[in-house]
């Protein structure tokens, strides 16, 4: 089975709390394309969300410049629903 990486920059969260002086990325953990999919989607409807990617290696990024928040469907359970962010 391959594991997907839907993979962001939080615009809002960049540069201030845990990401002082740094990027915030935020990397959901999906177990097959089709939550990629909709994690990517709902992504898109997130206006703070930018840089957004899909991938099947869990990136890595420097911790001198990225403050890097890693969640799967358990931790982050709107994500995965198809449509959650449309309206928002």
């Amino acid at each position: 089975m391959t594991v997907y990486y839907v993979t962001m920059t939080d615009k809002f969260m960049s540069g201030w709390g845990g990401a002082k002086g740094k990027i915030a990325k935020y990397v959901l953990i999906c177990k097959n394309a089709e939550e990629a999919d909709i994690v990517y989607e709902n992504a898109r409807h997130r206006s703070e969300m930018k840089y957004i990617s899909v991938g099947t290696a869990l990136p890595k990024y420097d911790p001198k410049r990225y403050q890097v928040s890693i969640a799967d469907k358990s931790k982050a359970a709107n994500w995965y629903k198809a449509g959650y962010f449309k309206n928002n």
